[in-house]
């Protein structure tokens, strides 16, 4: 996927030095830190350069030319610490000390109007998260795997999803092909009929809450029956996991092998996410995935470490969740 703008060496170093100058823990105090960033923003220190990409971006997504998008040799720490796959969260509060990448992060997501959201019960609240190898979760379906993922919606199975994720290449070794893969929801909808796609809206699927998010939460299974179309291309759906609810008619079943034909069908990108890479991208109007193309050293390959966040559309998204904000931070939901 060709990035939409990668910065020069120089806008690298200037930018990386600003945010060099952030205040606050992001992992103790997220709204200290969040307030440092917007003051950042206020300030008028910016290189013009990131207002207008990212004015760029908002104008692609609104307009529907692009729903992913990349920015290359993006600012990360001076320091970028080696984290472990036994605990990669403790390592990270242990090692890592500065918090340029987070930063960034925050910043593009106030340049794109777009709120960070997190879960209470996930990995401590925190609005950054990790997406590398865990011991435990070794060979099960999650990001947080050593291998694939199948076409999916982040966090499939509960009320509240992102709108957009975005992934910020930490420490991606470069003699390993791991690609990223989206297909836009506008691209699936091209290959289902009419009648198929009034069946995907029915209330008629169900999918399994995700091992992590299980693990966080003991009280949660499975989604309730729920549409997979929904609004004009948005798609709720985890490939080989989403299924018929009981007790649905039969033309759901023939819609659900309809979709899977669909997603075989469908033009698809691809990304291979570099270091000091920053992918985004839209999490419900569309469907992502992993692909390990070539891996030659798997211990090598579970050091790939990706910084990831979640974001609402807009601040009117996120004000419609205000019923699921808790401890008394704006964004961050209960389930």
């Amino acid at each position: 996927m060709k990035p939409l703008h990668t910065l020069t060496d120089a806008e690298r170093l200037e930018l990386r030095a600003l945010l060099e100058a952030v205040e606050g823990d992001p992992y103790r105090d997220y709204p200290a830190f969040s307030r440092s960033v917007g003051d950042l923003v206020g300030g008028g220190a910016l290189p013009a350069f990131l207002p207008q990409v990212c004015a760029a971006i908002r104008e692609e997504r609104a307009t529907g030319a692009r729903a992913a998008h990349v920015l290359r040799n993006c600012p990360l720490d001076a320091h970028v610490p080696q984290i472990g796959n036994g605990d990669p969260l403790a390592d990270k509060y242990a090692r890592k000390h500065t918090f340029v990448a987070e930063a960034f992060h925050e910043l593009f997501a106030r340049l794109a109007g777009t709120p960070l959201l997190a879960y209470a019960t996930r990995f401590n609240g925190d609005f950054f998260t990790d997406v590398i190898a865990h011991d435990r979760y070794a060979g099960r379906q999650t990001g947080f795997t050593d291998g694939e993922l199948v076409f999916h919606n982040d966090r499939t199975a509960h009320r509240v999803r992102a709108d957009f994720i975005s992934l910020l290449g930490m420490r991606c070794p470069e003699q390993d092909l791991v690609y990223t893969g989206f297909v836009d929801g506008r691209a699936l909808l091209a290959h289902l009929a009419p009648a198929e796609q009034a069946v995907l809206r029915q209330p008629y699927y169900t999918t399994p809450f995700d091992v992590v998010s299980r693990d966080g939460n003991g009280g949660l299974t499975a989604s309730g029956p729920h549409p997979i179309l929904e609004g004009s291309h948005s798609f709720r759906y985890l490939d080989t996991h989403t299924a018929v609810a009981g007790g649905c008619p039969g033309e759901a079943k023939d819609a659900l092998i309809a979709l899977k034909n669909a997603l075989a069908r469908a033009e698809r990108i691809r990304h291979r996410v570099l270091t000091g890479d920053f992918l985004t991208f839209a999490n419900q109007e569309g469907l992502h995935n992993r692909e390990r193309v070539e891996v030659d050293d798997p211990r090598r390959a579970r050091s790939r470490w990706l910084l990831k966040t979640y974001a609402f559309r807009d601040q009117a998204a996120a004000d419609r969740h205000a019923d699921h904000w808790v401890d008394g931070v704006r964004g961050r939901v209960g389930d």
